[in-house]
């Protein structure tokens, strides 16, 4: 039986009627883990974070602490202690008060707080620092004097905010093992917020991948790297490769105008998703690869050169020892064990409708009207009227349908009377030959389109949806 130590339970957390940051979550994490919420800006992971620590109360669902619900307890009754990435310590104070102020609050006897200041102050290596003021520390020091005032009053669980956000590169990696060691010596349960893959992966024993609210991924950073889920987690860990392909046999694909060997397995005949790291790009002589191409750029990332390869319509990004000059004919090859393959959304674009007497279908961001003979193949149209086989009227108003659109007819314009629906672009992600977008509408509905130029995350947008685009079918009568 495992032991967990926080579990949520269908967790929402809604700021007005339109505004929803976490939505129905579960998540549970088990006594003395590291656990990482990793996703953009604006995935809900800080909320998440604040609703544990007691600074936010959950619209929906409980917060279990050892099985206890804590959802409306306040901070101050919670074993949960939290630093912040403004560190927030008080100037006017030394480093000694800093980490004692909280015993103090306590009204702890003095030896028993000078006992527990020494600790802390030497787990962050820190000792000999007590009479020193804030503004003689560095970022990386102060960070850690965070860290002691919160560890000083023995949490069970210590929850870290963008901890290491306002730190440069070296100070960050320097301070990314640190706090793995320390979370090893201490034996507690860490649970850290941060939007960079880097920490995420080099520090947690667990990672959570959130986007616009919801769980995407839970794993171990292997398993997030090695096995995304979907594109969004291929994408958001490190670089990839993604393309769109179908199952064409047992361990085989088919993606980039080829037949591939794989090793995971799907029906044949599945729409899959194919992820290639760039590191796993073979490069070779121009006859020797599976795959030809032409080198469009080299860009040197300090321990290799990154190489951008055209082949046909399509780009493929790999890791290379050595420069490439632009122009240059290459071979490519990638081995089957390179190759993950994810299934394909075969929900996406799908939405429920209702018709009405004017054969429109109402949906949620608003009404679509398509040739009604798409919708009732064996009916006849005649003086605006729809007849069955035996020549009585269809009566549509009332009938539920499913809607489709084609994600790669649809098109994307800064017009926003141009288009079916509208709303903000909160996914990009490249494709090949083109980007992948979800639009999510005022409503939270996700639209996917696929359009070969590039737009921008936040962009508010209309989905333009020609009418050969569009697939309906009846679901009820």
């Amino acid at each position: 039986m495992q032991d967990h130590i926080i579990e949520l339970k269908n967790i929402t957390k809604s700021y007005t009627e339109d505004t929803t940051a976490v939505e129905n979550i579960s998540l549970s994490i088990q006594r003395g883990e590291f656990v990482t919420l990793l996703g953009p800006s604006g995935c809900g992971k800080t909320t998440i974070l604040r609703m544990i620590g007691g600074f936010e109360t959950p619209t929906q669902g409980q917060i279990l602490l050892d099985g206890k619900d804590i959802s409306t307890l306040p901070p101050n009754e919670r074993p949960v202690n939290t630093v912040f990435q403004k560190y927030a310590l008080f100037p006017y104070l030394n480093i000694y008060d800093n980490v004692a102020f909280g015993l103090k609050l306590k009204k702890l006897p003095r030896e028993v707080i000078h006992e527990k200041v020494r600790h802390a102050l030497e787990v962050v290596d820190l000792e000999g620092f007590e009479k020193r003021r804030i503004h003689t520390l560095s970022g990386g020091q102060q960070q850690r004097i965070a860290i002691a005032r919160a560890i000083v009053n023995e949490p069970e669980i210590l929850l870290l905010d963008e901890p290491l956000g306002a730190l440069d590169y070296k100070m960050r990696k320097e301070m990314q093992m640190e706090l793995k060691q320390m979370h090893e010596e201490l034996g507690i349960t860490f649970l850290m917020v941060t939007h960079d893959q880097e920490e995420a992966l080099t520090m947690s024993d667990k990672v959570v991948v959130m986007s616009n609210g919801h769980i995407q991924q839970i794993g171990t950073p292997e398993q997030i790297y090695d096995e995304p889920r979907n594109a969004f987690v291929a994408d958001f860990i490190g670089e990839s490769n993604i393309y769109n392909g179908v199952v064409t046999g047992e361990r085989k694909a088919a993606f980039l105008g080829m037949e591939f060997d794989c090793v995971d397995v799907f029906p044949t005949g599945s729409r899959i998703q194919a992820v290639i790291r760039p590191e796993d790009v073979v490069i070779q002589e121009n006859e020797a690869g599976k795959l030809t191409g032409t080198v469009l750029s080299s860009v040197f990332k300090g321990t290799f050169h990154e190489i951008a390869i055209a082949h046909d319509k399509d780009e493929i990004y790999a890791q290379y020892h050595k420069d490439i000059p632009a122009g240059t004919k290459v071979g490519i090859t990638i081995l089957p064990d390179s190759i993950h393959l994810m299934a394909f959304n075969e929900r996406a674009n799908h939405f429920e409708g209702i018709m009405d007497s004017d054969m429109r279908i109402r949906l949620v961001d608003g009404s679509v009207t398509m040739d009604p003979l798409k919708i009732f193949p064996d009916a006849v149209l005649r003086d605006g009227s729809l007849y069955d086989k035996k020549g009585e009227v269809l009566e549509t108003d009332g009938m539920k349908v499913q809607f489709y659109f084609d994600p790669k007819l649809a098109q994307l314009s800064d017009e926003p009377d141009a288009g079916l629906f509208q709303g903000h672009i909160t996914s990009l992600i490249y494709m090949g030959d083109h980007y992948s977008y979800v639009v999510h509408s005022k409503n939270d509905v996700a639209y996917f389109v696929y359009d070969e130029y590039l737009w921008n995350i936040g962009d508010f947008v209309s989905i333009v949806v020609p009418e050969e685009a569009m697939r309906a079918s009846v679901v009820q009568k």
